[in-house]
Order: C-alpha cells, then structure tokens, then sequence
C-alpha cells in the first residue's frame, strides 16, 4: 500500500504491549453524518498521543479542510481542554507516503490512429495535479512482456513532463495489447517502489489507461484478477480509464475497482483524466494525523475523538473511541504536540469494514484508503 495510499484508503496495527487497542468506530449525528475512521494511533512518553485517521460523508464523499477545532477529544467520558492538549493537525506526509502510479496503453490501436497526442497532454494534466499531494510514476505497455518506464516515481514535476513527451513518439516493438499481463506486473512494481521509503504509513493507487481488450493473451483474465485480489494488494486503491469503441468489450471494471471513467472517444479523453486526478485528489484530503498531549497520567483510559464537520455540504458529525494506557506518563520534558508520530506496527490484524491491514495495524478497523502498513 505493505501500506499500498490514489497519490494520500485500509490498514491498522496493534501495539506490541496492548496499550493502545481500537474498540470500535461510531456514526453519530443528524441530517447526514460523517464516517471517522482509525488506520493507526500511538503513545509516547512524556505525554503525547498520536491519531491518523480518514473523515468523509459516504462513499467518494471525503471530508477535508477540518482543522485542530473541529475535533473534540474525550477522556473517560470528560471533555479535554483544547488549551491543555495543545491538539493540533500535523502534516500526513510526516508519517505516510503516497504513491499514484499511471499505467498506460501504448500499444498499436493506440500510437497508429493519433491518440498518443491527446493522452499525453491529459496524462501531463493529470500528473501536474495528483503529484502536488504525492509522488507520481508513469509506466507504458504494449504487446511485450514488460513494461516500459515512462517516468520513475519522483516529485520533480519537470522530470515527469518530459518523460510524457517521449510518448508522443513512441513506436512499440510489439504492437498488440498485453493489458492483463501489464496489470500484473505493475502491482508489484508499485509495491516495490512504496518499500523503498522508509515511512511507516504507505498509501498507493494504480491507474490503468486503456483503449480495448486484451490482444496479446499473455495472461488470461483469470489471472490477472487472481493477481488483483491478492492480499498483497486488497489495500490498493485501483481505477481504470477507457476510451474508444472497442472499450465496451474490455470489461475495465474489473480492473478499476474503486472507479472508472470512460471517453467515447479522443475529444473527451482529457475529461476523463481529469476527473480521475480531482477523485484521487478529494480522496487524499480525507487524512488526519491528530496530535495531542494528554492529561491522564496513569492507567488504562477511555478516549473518543469527536469530528464536527460546520462546513456545507458536509454537515454532521462522527466519532472513534479507543482505549489507552497512561503509566508513567507526565513532565519533564515538556510534551510537544510537533513531535513527529511514533507508530509501532507489529502483526497485521484482520479489519472489520471492508479491508484488511496488511504489514501491521491496529486491531479493529480497516481503512479502505489504498493503505498498508509498514514495521518500523
């Protein structure tokens, strides 16, 4: 995701000593409520607690632009003073990385009927957004069995515009369509790619561009959905973009899972793009990483953190509740709510919502996020 997390959802971990234990996620409010949703949660000495945790308002409706006040954090059942816990919003990427990786088709029907042009400028529009939030690599296939590095994963934007503009005169050795065959070797690319950094929360999402189905029949459908439903990747976040008149045949919800969009033809390629980059986009703003320095100073603690969303069109509210332990927590040092998370992920536990953490989480619940967890 490993945490594979569309360019910032499913993971959690317990604690090697069962201080920090999730219980359980509560939907609350009226007129619409919001989903609060734990990935991981740590403690550490003198006092401070660590939450990261997804917001939204129901499916490919993510809740983002909360700040520090919009969250009310309780202790056994008594509301904790937002002075006396410094609470404040970190910066997700502190402890998570993120990671898009755009799969595109450039086999015959693609680079001999003039659609190269119009993908790569979409492709550039598309890269240029999602790599404002996270890293972002681009890969080509055709009729080969490999694929073709367009642009390794990076965050210089420079460097993936011109890795795109090569595209505009690719010329494949193999011009038949291995789309299958391109699937299964991209997820364990991007898995690859998201171990090599050293955070402990890792977020990753596949786009899949294609324009028909599978010509070359390296690898059966069969296989290629045996690879997708791997537990390797159930964390993943995976969509698939089509364009053409052959894409009714090329069943692409299979690989787009969590979304797909289709062009009918050149012209509306763009806007397809386009809305794949603003859905990857809203999703990344669902995360939080709420830091705070707790009062409690010995003992096991009940604790439940509280969103209130005052902002159209999302209106309601959603909370979480877990348990902690607080011995020998307290001064000196000063707790310092800017220090960065110190998530523990030990032995994955089987989630309770729609995913299954992968590589450690906390136990309890899943995150549905493209996420997976990494032991530090």
């Amino acid at each position: 995701m490993n945490y594979t997390i569309s360019p910032f959802g499913r993971a959690i971990a317990r604690h090697a000593a069962g201080l920090f234990v999730l219980l359980s996620l509560v939907l609350t409010g009226c007129g619409g409520g919001l989903n609060v949703r734990v990935i991981n949660s740590a403690q550490k000495k003198p006092n401070n607690v660590w939450v990261f945790f997804t917001v939204d308002a129901g499916k490919d409706k993510p809740v983002g632009g909360l700040v520090a006040e919009d969250f009310k954090i309780y202790e056994d059942g008594e509301l904790v003073s937002l002075f006396e816990s410094k609470q404040m919003i970190q910066n997700p990427e502190v402890a998570a990385v993120m990671y898009t990786m755009l799969l595109v088709d450039m086999s015959g029907s693609i680079t001999e009927s003039g659609q190269a042009d119009p993908l790569v400028d979409a492709a550039k529009a598309f890269a240029e957004k999602v790599g404002k939030t996270q890293k972002v690599g681009v890969y080509a296939f055709d009729g080969e069995e490999k694929l073709h590095s367009v642009v390794p994963f990076t965050e210089a934007q420079g460097s993936v515009e011109g890795g795109l503009e090569g595209l505009r005169t690719y010329k494949p050795k193999d011009p038949s369509t291995n789309l299958h065959g391109a699937v299964i070797l991209a997820l364990p690319e991007l898995k690859k790619e998201l171990n090599k950094d050293r955070r402990p929360l890792k977020f990753g999402t596949l786009v899949v561009f294609s324009d028909g189905t599978d010509r070359a029949n390296r690898h059966t459908r069969k296989e290629m959905i045996e690879e997708l439903d791997k537990e390797d990747y159930e964390n993943y976040e995976i969509y698939a973009i089509g364009v053409g008149a052959e894409i009714g045949k090329a069943k692409l919800e299979d690989i787009g899972r969590d979304g797909t969009e289709l062009a009918t033809d050149q012209a509306r390629v763009k806007e397809a793009f386009d809305k794949m980059a603003q859905r990857i986009e809203d999703h990344m703003k669902r995360f939080y990483l709420l830091s705070y320095c707790t009062p409690a100073r010995k003992g096991d603690h009940e604790v439940t953190i509280k969103a209130i969303s005052t902002k159209d069109p999302h209106k309601g509210s959603g909370e979480a509740e877990y348990k902690f332990n607080s011995d020998g927590f307290g001064p000196p040092p000063e707790c310092d709510p800017k220090t960065p998370p110190a998530f523990d992920m030990k032995a994955p536990i089987d989630g309770d919502g729609g995913g299954k953490a992968t590589g450690g989480a906390k136990a309890g619940v899943s995150v549905k996020a493209g996420a997976s967890v990494e032991a530090k």
